[in-house]
């Protein structure tokens, strides 16, 4: 064997051998270039991990606290990223635990370099075990992924298995070559119809147009359209609106205009005489497009602005070939998109402990319970909410 070969094969054989370095460091700290580098290699997309929406929301949203995350290197390359809170701060529960999440994310894939996706996970368990962390909750990901089987395969060679709860399904898009066949298939030649003659209805009262909002200077602009059409709408009465406290408009703000100027994010608008009558905002990273909110005006409810708004998505998607999969994010069951898109992503909270030994899981059946009796008592205050409503 030639001798260049010979040091090529030790060196690959060390770098098997030797554990991949983890830490944790403040989620701004994380250098840009490793993280756009990693993001553009990632088995499996997560736009919600993006710098210009993960930093921005752990800053300002909710309080802003500024975010920490994990990370895993092999030698100088970032191959594995996962941004972090503590326990306490996610559930308010004070155990040595992380919860892979930044606020507003719906999707808790971490980023794990191609080829390097097992020691990525590896790495990032090792980095939390480092700082205390006998266990990690993975929110909301999805179960049949490449970043699941990449933990489920590290946990099997620790004798070690993950936890699953709240486990689901959502509405998702393979995004069809042919949108109009997908649309009438699923929805039906008789609702698409209908759809049709809103549309006209809707023709009637003005200028009626579908603009789409990409560039930086565009996206200012439908960005805070988007805050004042949500805080209108039954969000708005709730409180719960996404501009409704000054630093959710703030994270809004500058994640919308950050992603824009990584060309990953856009802002699609159906107007009437330049009115928003309906606002979906879309975040995008490698082939893959997050569905992230949608709001309409409900004084136009009937002619249905939020379904028109989706099935242009559907229809503008299908004529990217840039995207082949869209997360609609939308909670299970949901009234309009489930009807749209047909495709289901199964996703749950994974549970994964740092360490072997019983600590882990211990901590794990601890969330489940915090997250079951939390879950009851929605229940019973959406239960007062609607008797309240009804005696109005």
């Amino acid at each position: 064997m030639p001798g260049h070969a010979i040091a090529e094969t030790l060196t690959t054989f060390a770098a098997a051998a030797t554990p991949p370095a983890g830490g944790r460091m403040a989620l701004a700290d994380v250098p840009e270039t490793d993280w756009r580098r990693l993001i553009e290699t990632a088995i499996e997309s997560n736009g919600f991990y993006d710098p210009g929406f993960a930093v921005n929301a752990a800053k300002f949203a909710r309080g802003g606290h500024g975010g920490e995350a994990l990370t895993a290197r092999e030698g100088e390359r970032l191959i594995g990223l996962m941004p972090v809170v503590s326990a306490l701060r996610a559930y308010r529960l004070p155990i040595p635990a992380f919860v892979a999440t930044v606020p507003y994310s719906v999707y808790g894939a971490p980023l794990l370099a191609k080829g390097h996706a097992e020691r990525a996970a590896e790495g990032l368990l090792d980095a939390a075990a480092k700082a205390g962390a006998q266990l990690i909750v993975l929110p909301m990901l999805d179960l049949d992924g490449p970043a699941m089987a990449a933990f489920t395969k590290v946990l099997a060679r620790r004798g070690q298995v993950p936890l699953i709860h709240r486990e689901h399904e959502r509405a998702a898009l393979a995004v069809p070559e042919d949108a109009e066949t997908y649309l009438r298939t699923g929805m039906g030649a008789k609702k698409l119809k209908e759809l049709r003659r809103q549309r006209h209805r809707l023709d009637e009262e003005g200028a009626v147009a579908f603009t789409l909002a990409a560039t930086p200077e565009a996206v200012a602009g439908a960005i805070d359209r988007f805050l004042e059409l949500e805080a209108r709408g039954w969000k708005g009465q709730r409180g719960t609106g996404l501009g409704q406290s000054e630093g959710d408009a703030r994270f809004a703000r500058e994640a919308a205009l950050a992603l824009a100027r990584a060309g990953t994010f856009e802002v699609l608008e159906l107007t009437l005489d330049g009115k928003a009558l309906a606002s979906g905002l879309v975040i995008r990273q490698g082939d893959t497009a997050l569905f992230f909110k949608i709001a309409y005006d409900e004084a136009f409810s009937r002619f249905s602005p939020g379904v028109q708004l989706t099935v242009e998505l559907t229809r503008r998607l299908a004529d990217d070939p840039a995207i082949a999969y869209a997360d609609s994010t939308a909670l299970p069951g949901h009234p309009m998109i489930d009807h749209v898109w047909r495709e289901r992503r199964r996703v749950g909270d994974v549970l994964v402990p740092t360490r072997t030994g019983a600590a882990g899981l211990v901590l794990a059946r601890l969330v489940i319970a915090r997250d079951r009796l939390r879950e009851q008592a929605k229940s019973v205050v959406h239960a007062l909410r609607h008797y309240r409503e009804k005696r109005k």
